[in-house]
């Protein structure tokens, strides 16, 4: 592969365009968030139905167990969408992590080759 100075990449050789890479760790944040988000709205309102049909008289629960079996049913959504957001939220991160130890072998790669050249 040749340098060249129209790169887009400002990185001769490089196979990605690093605009496109920052936009989808910057997407993979926001769905990460609107992911948590949702979900904790979801698990609220059915803790809030829960809790108001529980006032109403409209469940009756004879014992604790069932409480807590019902209340394991509500908050089961809250486990994948921490793991979607924990998830999301590596693949952002990784993207830049992965961005940055190109250009810094880019840089050594040029500190080695003005090296050798004196």
């Amino acid at each position: 592969m040749t340098e060249s100075d129209n790169s887009k990449t400002n990185f001769a050789g490089t196979y990605f365009d690093r605009d496109s890479v920052l936009r989808i760790a910057r997407l993979a944040n926001i769905f990460a968030w609107a992911s948590l988000i949702y979900y904790a709205v979801q698990v609220g309102l059915a803790l809030t139905v829960f809790t108001l049909q529980i006032l109403r008289g409209l469940i009756t629960l004879p014992g604790f167990t069932d409480i807590i079996q019902q209340l394991m049913w509500i908050l089961q959504p809250a486990l994948p969408a921490l793991w979607n957001f924990i998830g999301l939220q590596a693949v952002g991160k990784v993207l830049l992590i992965f961005m940055d130890m190109e250009d810094n072998t880019r840089r050594a790669a040029r500190a080695v080759r003005s090296d050798a050249g004196k």
